[in-house]
């Protein structure tokens, strides 16, 4: 019989499990969560096809001689395919790898890729279209958790529990964190992404908060290879802001 989540919000329970009392060694409670995922992951997951382009872009750009008219000269150019991969051996700490354990993160298009780098205007990125020749399958986030938060007053039927927690998660993997190295915000999609990669899936697919697409974080750095590569300056930047509901205003005593 499939494992069943013990409450509508186990991952509440799990981040904190993992995040403030033992990272790699689980209790009971946080094996009896991990073991529930297992049991609900298939029915969320995904394919690439080999045909799907994917997209990956790194801010910054190589040079290259150009002569013309007898005259030579340096002129900015594409990083090297090469270079638009992470290093094998070296990584910096992400939302899918722990630091020094590298993943290739790429987008479904351009525009999110190039936009989760944070470039400036009059930055110029590298951009990579890629492809596989195999299928890939993922872990599917990308649907479900732009709705508004779930809240139950009462304990749900197992089925919205279910839902509700893959939602939470989902909300997980796209939501900005605190840049603090006291603060460890990264773990609990880390210990679940380890997760689903001991199931053998090839990555995870999760809504981009930055562009229109989504993102992938694939383990396998050689699954993808580049088909075409350019250089893109940014020329604009645009920032939408929300409001918190506990906002206050101040009032003047205008009478002195």
């Amino acid at each position: 019989m499939p494992a069943i989540f013990a409450s509508w919000n186990s991952f509440w329970a799990f981040e904190r499990a993992v995040r403030f009392n033992s990272r790699f060694l689980h209790d009971e409670e946080v094996l009896a969560f991990l073991q529930a995922i297992t049991d609900s992951t298939a029915k969320r997951s995904t394919t690439i096809n080999p045909a799907k382009a994917l997209w990956r872009a790194q801010l910054g750009h190589d040079w290259r001689e150009r002569t013309q008219d007898e005259a030579t000269w340096d002129e900015p150019a594409p990083f090297s395919e090469g270079r638009m991969k992470p290093l094998r051996y070296s990584a910096h700490e992400g939302r899918v790898n722990p630091r020094g354990i590298p993943c290739l993160y790429v987008a479904s298009d351009k525009e999110t890729a190039v936009a989760e780098v944070r470039p400036w205007v009059g930055a110029l990125v590298s951009v990579a279209q890629m492809s596989t020749s195999r299928e890939l399958h993922l872990v599917n986030f990308t649907d479900g958790h732009d709705t508004n938060l779930d809240f139950h007053v009462e304990q749900p039927v197992p089925a919205i529990r279910e839902e509700t927690v893959w939602r939470n998660i989902g909300r997980a993997f796209s939501s900005p964190v605190a840049n603090d190295p006291g603060i460890a915000e990264y773990v609990r999609t880390q210990v679940l992404a380890e997760h689903f990669r001991k199931q053998k899936y090839d990555g995870v697919a999760y809504k981009s908060k930055m562009g229109p697409g989504f993102n992938i974080a694939l383990f396998d750095l050689d699954a993808l290879e580049g088909v075409d590569l350019r250089l893109y300056p940014v020329s604009a930047v645009k920032y939408e802001i929300g409001e918190i509901q506990d906002s206050y205003r101040v009032m003047r005593n205008t009478d002195a």
